[in-house]
């Protein structure tokens, strides 16, 4: 049945072309959510950016109708713009009284289903509002087009069972082709039916579809980085693919993700000379209440938000807590810098870029958007790899949530992509009590 949705401001910050994605039905703006667009167009970054893109989007809507009047859409719906009476702000409950935003709209949703025989749905992203709509009797729902079902996320590993021949032929060749549907680049382990303590671990190649074993690597490990489980083997193997351009680590804290990460950069960046540098860099979102301006330089501001980043290459290059070496022993990640090979810089910006063959790591990209990610990723030039790490528990931003995060966007869309490779590190290595933590808290 066609219904008549109600949308609220946020649902247009969070998706500016959310209006278009309801298909057949009806989609209703109230008055007051044009106001308030008009509030947030001029703040920096990506509000102000989804804000503009909205009304200049309702702009061009205008060339094919009155917006009052309704105009019809591609899906077979109708975008309007709707006004809120007095007389109906007037009946909500004492509790709701004033002209707050919040109210108008609530107020119009009311008078849309008094008027209407289809269903009125009104979409927010709002907790306390859907709240409040639903003690009214109105139908009320989050934006979820974008969401994705963070239990059934897909891990870039599977196990699959094989006769002992077949692990044996595998050992032999490196390579074998096996019945099953496994996606591109996908990590499985290889279990003897016979005898499940008899596994081999190999990845499915893009290209030929067959399983190839992992690469060897040098028993001083990569940037004398060794992986410690099964699932941080699968990742230095993506890591050090040439062939996948994409790559998504999700783990807890303590798995390793930008470690991992950083390793294999500095590896194909300082050893093999692949790429011309290592970028780094991660949103600037705090954790808790922030301490608001940091002085200094651009430098000395990203001190503090790029510690953690610091702290990899102290453990990577063992420059950490060394007083009795030399001062140019202990340099580590300051003369990689002077030697061009890492640049470590904030996402803010990013956008206009062109990133040419570059080994480019977003850590933290769980605190970013869809469309954020989006564009990070339209900025990779020839030659350039990405790799996109984050905890989908450690969500600092409060636009977003695990099942809308740009990271599980990306793991989703980009799952079976032959230049793509995804995988889910399950094991803390930090410390026995970091491990802990992870777990019971």
């Amino acid at each position: 049945m066609k219904k008549i949705f109600v949308l609220d401001t946020n649902v247009l910050l969070h998706d500016p072309t959310a209006m278009l994605r309801f298909e057949d039905n009806d989609v209703v703006l109230p008055i007051t959510v044009v106001e308030e667009l008009d509030r947030f167009k001029k703040q920096p970054e990506v509000t102000g950016r989804n804000a503009r893109q909205v009304s200049r989007s309702l702009d061009m809507l205008r060339q094919h109708g009155h917006l009052t009047d309704g105009i019809e859409m591609r899906g077979g719906g109708t975008l309007r713009v709707a006004l809120c009476h007095r007389e109906t702000l007037e009946e909500l409950p004492a509790e709701l009284e004033g002209d707050r935003a919040d109210n108008s709209i609530l107020a119009l949703a009311l008078e849309l289903k008094r008027q209407s025989d289809s269903p009125v749905v009104m979409v927010s992203k709002d907790t306390n509002l859907r709240i409040k709509a639903d003690a009214l009797g109105l139908l009320a729902q989050d934006y979820e087009s974008d969401k994705v079902d963070v239990d059934e996320l897909y891990t870039g590993t599977a196990e699959t069972l094989v006769s002992p021949e077949t692990i044996t032929q595998f050992y032999q060749q490196g390579s074998i082709s096996i019945d099953g549907e496994f996606l591109a680049n996908e990590a499985l382990t290889l279990v003897d039916a016979t005898n499940p303590s008899h596994t081999a671990l190999g990845i499915v190649d893009g290209v030929t579809h067959q399983v190839v074993a992992l690469n060897q690597l040098p028993p001083s490990g990569v940037s004398r980085i060794r992986a410690r489980n099964r699932e941080q083997k699968f990742a230095l193997e993506l890591l050090l693919r040439d062939s996948i351009q994409l790559v998504t680590l999700v783990g807890k804290a303590g798995t390793g993700k930008t470690l991992l990460a950083i390793a294999a950069g500095l590896h194909k960046v300082a050893d093999e000379r692949l790429y011309s540098r290592l970028l780094i860099s991660r949103p600037v979102v705090p954790m808790g209440r922030d301490l608001g301006f940091l002085p200094g330089d651009v430098n000395e501001k990203l001190t503090p938000w790029m510690q953690p980043l610091y702290d990899n290459f102290d453990l990577i290059l063992g420059t950490q807590d060394q007083a009795d070496k030399p001062r140019y022993h202990r340099r580590g990640y300051e003369e990689l810098m002077e030697m061009g090979f890492l640049q470590i810089e904030p996402l803010t910006y990013i956008r206009g870029r062109t990133i040419p063959k570059q080994f480019l790591i977003v850590d933290e990209a769980q605190n970013l958007t869809p469309h954020e990610v989006k564009t990070i990723l339209t900025r990779a030039g020839e030659g350039t790899k990405i790799i996109l790490t984050g905890d989908l528990e450690q969500i600092d931003n409060p636009y977003v949530d695990a099942a809308s995060n740009g990271l599980t966007y990306v793991v989703e869309r980009f799952k079976g992509e032959p230049l793509a490779g995804h995988i889910t590190l399950l094991k803390g290595e930090r410390s026995p009590l970091a491990e802990r933590a992870a777990t019971l808290l």
